[in-house]
């Protein structure tokens, strides 16, 4: 699946732990799932869905070799969505990541890119693959004068490589500098900057904020269009992009797919870290010490929680801020702080207005 079908880049092989299972004697190679997309895309194909749309998600662990102190063992939480089309897929994707991270209480930082933009001029510079993979890791890697030796295999380029596809920029009036600037010497890039111009475009009507890099995607020959990630905190927290090929790699037929991970271990790191910075949680105070108000107070924690909303049960002792009490019952009473007290009071108003307006 993972080593035959050329479902991995070569630089994700290269960090494959493999190894033979002597098991029987059969010799047979296998290898620690390094990737949670493949096997979806096989789930995918072996449920016989093909020409069907799947969103499946996936809470699991991935094993890649890595030097130093880099992690070999990752926890991602993921979604994959199969059979859509782009830009529809990708835009609920990346604006579904968004939502997540905001519900943690972690403004995202999304950054768009298309391997297709660098994979079109290298193609136009006349490299072969391997001469384009080792080039993009020397891009990668910081060596940015690699994309000055690109630039002299492609005279028609008349504004410098190295600044255009270093720098970010933001949305679609970043990718009108690239058209104009990259288009007429490399015509091949027309696909790759529309799909991602769509992308684009929708994002920021919906109010979307994000950037475009191109030089974000080091594994690049895995996607086949536009690739997202998710930065919070100053770190990277997921990543995803789109994979028209996979489906065909592991035996099924062409179908659009698009997805995204994020990676569990790094979003626990910065939510320890900001713990005190979280917004405060409904705070439930019982009125007295029998059961019936603990009971009244502890069932309305119970519903307020399967609602997805932060509950905490105040003290005995803890004195309520009259400013804050909502609302109040034989017993307890409901302290809202900050923006949880402006929701609840917003949505106090649309219910009367909707129950003056059934009248």
């Amino acid at each position: 699946l993972f080593t035959s079908a050329g479902t991995l880049s070569p630089q994700m092989l290269g960090r494959v732990y493999s190894f033979l299972d002597w098991d029987g004697w059969s010799g047979e190679r296998v290898v620690l799932r390094p990737d949670s997309t493949i096997p979806a895309a096989r789930l995918y194909v072996e449920q016989g869905n093909e020409g069907d749309t799947r969103k499946l998600f996936y809470v699991q662990n991935v094993l890649r070799f890595a030097q130093g102190d880099e992690p070999r063992e990752e926890w991602q939480c993921g979604v994959e969505l199969i059979g859509d089309t782009q830009p529809q897929g990708d835009v609920e994707l990346i604006l579904m990541a968004g939502e997540v991270l905001q519900a943690l209480g972690l403004p995202a930082e999304i950054k768009l890119s298309d391997p297709g933009i660098l994979r079109a001029v290298l193609v136009k510079a006349g490299l072969s693959l391997a001469e384009q993979l080792a080039l993009y890791d020397r891009v990668l890697d910081g060596e940015l004068s690699a994309l000055d030796e690109v630039q002299e295999r492609v005279p028609s380029l008349t504004t410098s490589l190295r600044e255009l596809l270093s720098m970010e920029g933001d949305g679609p009036a970043y990718l009108n500098n690239l058209r104009s600037a990259l288009l007429p010497a490399v015509p091949d890039l027309a696909s790759p900057l529309a799909e991602l111009n769509a992308v684009s475009e929708i994002l920021s009507q919906v109010g979307g904020d994000h950037r475009i890099a191109p030089l974000l995607v080091r594994n690049f020959e895995y996607y086949t269009g536009p690739v997202f990630h998710f930065y919070a905190d100053g770190q990277n927290v997921g990543r995803g992009g789109r994979y028209d090929g996979l489906i065909a790699l592991v035996g099924g037929r062409s179908v659009p797919a698009s997805g995204f991970a994020l990676t569990v271990d790094v979003l626990g790191s910065i939510l320890r870290s900001e713990a005190t910075t979280l917004p405060q949680p409904i705070v439930i105070r019982p009125r007295g010490k029998d059961r019936a108000d603990l009971a009244a107070a502890f069932a309305l924690a119970g519903v307020l929680r399967r609602a997805g909303r932060g509950v905490r049960i105040a003290g005995a002792s803890e004195l309520p801020d009259a400013s804050h009490v909502v609302a109040a019952s034989d017993g307890y009473e409901l302290m809202l702080n900050g923006a949880e007290r402006q929701r609840f009071q917003e949505a106090d108003e649309v219910a009367r207005a909707l129950a003056a307006r059934h009248d």
